[in-house]
Parts: C-alpha cells; sequence; structure tokens
C-alpha cells in the first residue's frame, strides 16, 4: 500500500505546485488542479509511481535519473492527457501553443521540468515519504482509499455530465447543483 500513498503525496505536492503555477502565470484555469475534488492532480502521482516502479531510486548518476523522470513522466502526462480527452470528453492543459508540442498533449518544456523535478523529489522526498508511508496503518489506507474512490466516481460524473474543469471546484460544484 506503499504506492497508494507516494500516489497521494506526490499528487498533493503536484496540486500545489498547479495552484502555484497558475497564480504565476494568471492562468485561465486558477481553480484547475487536476481530476479529483480532493486536492490531489492524479498526473503527478500516477508520474512519480511509475518513475518509482522502474527503480529510479537505484539509479545514480542525476543526470540518468533526470533522464528517467523525463520519459517516463511525459508518457504518463501523454497517456493520462489522451484518457481524459477520449473518455471523459475533458482537457486539463493544451500545449497547443508551444512549437515543441506533441497534440497539445505533451512538449518539451514540461518534459525537462518533468525531469527536474522528478529526480529532486526521488532524491529528497522520496525517503521522507516512504518512511511516512511505512508507518500508517492499514486501516487508515483503506479509509482513505474508499474515499478517494468515491471522489474519483463522483468527479467522472461530473465530468461526463457537464464537461467542465473549472466544476472540479467544491466552490463551483456547489453553485451548479443549485442551479441545475
Amino acid at each position: 500500500m506503499a504506492y497508494f500513498w507516494y500516489f497521494l503525496g506526490y499528487g498533493f505536492l503536484g496540486y500545489l505546485l498547479e495552484k502555484l503555477f497558475a497564480a504565476l502565470t494568471h492562468a485561465e484555469h486558477r481553480v484547475r488542479k487536476g481530476f479529483l475534488l480532493a486536492p490531489v492532480c492524479p498526473v503527478y502521482g500516477l508520474a512519480m509511481c511509475a518513475v518509482l516502479a522502474l527503480g529510479a531510486d537505484r539509479i545514480g548518476p542525476l543526470w540518468e535519473l533526470a533522464l528517467l523522470c523525463s520519459i517516463t513522466a511525459t508518457t504518463a502526462e501523454y497517456a493520462v492527457h489522451l484518457f481524459c480527452d477520449a473518455v471523459l470528453g475533458v482537457r486539463f492543459w493544451d500545449y497547443s501553443a508551444t512549437k515543441t508540442d506533441v497534440n497539445g498533449r505533451i512538449c518539451l518544456p514540461f518534459s525537462l521540468a518533468w525531469g527536474v523535478l522528478g529526480a529532486l523529489a526521488v532524491r529528497l522526498v522520496q525517503p521522507a515519504l516512504a518512511a511516512l508511508a511505512a508507518g500508517i496503518p492499514s486501516a487508515v489506507t483503506n479509509t482513505v482509499l474508499l474515499c478517494l474512490g468515491i471522489d474519483a466516481l463522483w468527479s467522472t460524473g461530473v465530468l461526463l455530465r457537464w464537461g467542465d474543469i473549472d466544476l472540479l471546484a467544491p466552490s463551483r460544484l456547489r453553485r451548479k447543483y443549485r442551479t441545475a
């Protein structure tokens, strides 16, 4: 169950990073933070779980670790975007304005950022997160997993019904339900 906590930990850090990035860039979708109502951005959690599953913690040179993180996380980012677009009919991000994008789903600047952020996370965050995850009782894990599953089902319903990623902000969703 450690990977569940890695997913949540990195997803929460990704949420914070997304909020900071949106504020700094004055992004159109400031409430956007990912697929869930909870403060978790799943693409970050999935990407880092994939990186860790590939044995990133055993890679020596930092440049090799950054390369692995860049390729793995970019692949996860493309897959998540493709899924959200094809299945849910929504796009959480669009890189088509950059000159180095692939179908608006991935782009070179963010692939490089994934590499640096991923390598730093593996070296600096992962040891603490692993220690923390090891001490969490299974009853807590099961409860949080149930809550996250309910959130995922609810979020899927919201996106399939209205196709509006901004409704994944609880305040906007409440307003929508009041007017619907």
